[in-house]
């Protein structure tokens, strides 16, 4: 098994660290409170009211979910759609130094991850980057012209999706009132997948090329870029699509509508 990047220990008990000593920032629990003190800045993506809970990473639909990252220090999260293949988003992937893409042996993806232990764990052996994603101008200093072409497909070192940790994307584009779940790895909740289980599709919009976008009131906030936006269809859940940003001040965001078709 591939080893993790050197310091990784040490990052991730700084995280626990700071979780567990900076107010507002506890460490994950069965629900997580839906207040916070005044003087706390809200939360981008969640606002002043936190609805997420922390979910059971070995359990479905978030078994599926995995914790991407890379050896420069980036995290997000991510969705495997198949044994050895997960998608994410494109900015994950890029070097904040150079705003390139990073190796693809220094992207390190994580099944069932919490508190520093995990089911599985895998290298990137390839990555793609979705047609339109402007990599040199990347998504950090362009804003909304990258945002509907953020996402990008990694092919892995291992399978991590056996057993039935894997996802399927949606046939068809989700409709606005569409009931959906928002889980990943929020960066405020490092150590724990979490999740808003009660909010909808409230619309459509735009990036700055007209590449179209869902917008949704789930609370996420950073860390969950690449996040699977899961609707239930019938009796099997589905990835409507992925988590790119999230909204200044309040709850919600938005996502990179995906289909099966459109991969």
């Amino acid at each position: 098994m591939p080893q993790l990047p050197r310091g990784w220990h040490v990052r991730r008990i700084a995280a626990v660290a700071i979780a567990c000593f900076l107010p507002g920032l506890p460490l994950p629990a069965r629900a997580q409170p839906a207040w916070r003190p005044a003087w706390v800045p809200a939360i981008p993506g969640v606002g002043g009211h936190d609805p997420r809970v922390a979910v059971d990473a070995d359990r479905a639909p978030w078994r599926a979910v995995v914790r991407v990252q890379t050896e420069l220090g980036v995290h997000c999260s991510g969705v495997l759609i198949g044994a050895s293949v997960a998608l994410t988003a494109a900015h994950c992937l890029e070097s904040p130094f150079t705003h390139r893409p990073v190796a693809p042996s220094s992207v390190h993806v994580l099944s069932g991850y919490r508190l520093g232990r995990y089911v599985g764990h895998a290298v990137a052996r390839s990555l793609r980057i979705a047609p339109g994603y402007d990599v040199v101008q990347g998504l950090r200093s362009e804003g909304a012209a990258n945002e509907g072409a953020d996402w990008a497909v990694l092919r892995l070192s291992a399978p991590l999706g056996a057993l039935g940790r894997t996802l399927p994307l949606a046939t068809a584009p989700v409709a606005i009132g569409t009931r959906v779940v928002l889980g990943g790895y929020d960066a405020d909740r490092i150590e724990q997948m979490v999740a808003d289980l009660n909010c909808a599709v409230t619309g459509w919009t735009t990036d700055a090329v007209a590449r179209p976008l869902i917008m949704h009131d789930c609370s996420a906030t950073s860390g969950s870029s690449g996040a699977p936006l899961l609707a239930r269809i019938g009796a099997a859940w589905e990835v409507v699509g992925l988590q790119v940003a999230a909204r200044r001040g309040i709850a919600g965001g938005i996502a990179v509508p995906l289909t099966a078709k459109r991969r």
